[in-house]
């Protein structure tokens, strides 16, 4: 039995090395991981270092090295998703604003709803709106960018805040 290093470099014959073990290895990660993405992770990485190391490994061998690269890679994360865990318990983070959890929920809700009103908002207003309200843009350059005039920003504008204002009680004056 010959053992020739470097086969595994040909395209022709790496293409049907994955061929015959991407499936398996897919699975066996999957097992491992109970996690479809991270097990598909796992075989592109492992199939990544077969390639760049392909002039030194046997084609005899490259499957028991594959399925070995693929096992270290999954226990690399998991020591690091460990040392992870040991810091997140160390230094816990804290609530920097030390709001109650019923501010947080009334804070998400009003965040739900205010997004609600927006895309409730015709395609004009709400572009003007977020253009001028989020990106900070003056009357004049949205008016540029949507090449129309300014009295056309004012009054998208002032439908789109009086909309706002109908839903919100707290945006009245």
């Amino acid at each position: 039995m010959s053992i020739n290093k470097g086969e595994l470099c040909q395209d022709s014959i790496f293409d049907e090395f994955y061929k015959a073990h991407s499936q398996s290895l897919y699975s066996f990660m999957y097992y491992r991981t109970g996690n479809a993405d991270k097990a598909l992770d796992l075989v592109q990485d492992s199939f990544l270092k077969i390639w760049n190391k392909c002039a030194e490994i046997a084609l005899e061998k490259a499957k028991s090295y594959l399925f070995q690269t693929a096992n270290n890679l999954f226990l690399n994360e998991k020591r690091h998703e460990k040392v992870v865990l040991e810091y997140q318990n160390m230094y816990p983070v804290t609530d920097a604003t030390h709001q109650d959890p019923e501010y947080k929920l009334r804070e998400k809700e009003f965040q739900q709803k205010l997004n609600e009103v927006i895309a409730s908002l015709s395609d004009g207003e709400r572009e003007v709106f977020l253009l001028n309200r989020i990106d900070g843009k003056k009357y004049v350059e949205i008016a540029e960018m949507l090449d129309i005039s300014v009295k056309a920003v004012e009054k998208r504008m002032m439908k789109a805040l009086k909309k706002l204002r109908a839903e919100f009680d707290y945006f009245k004056k």
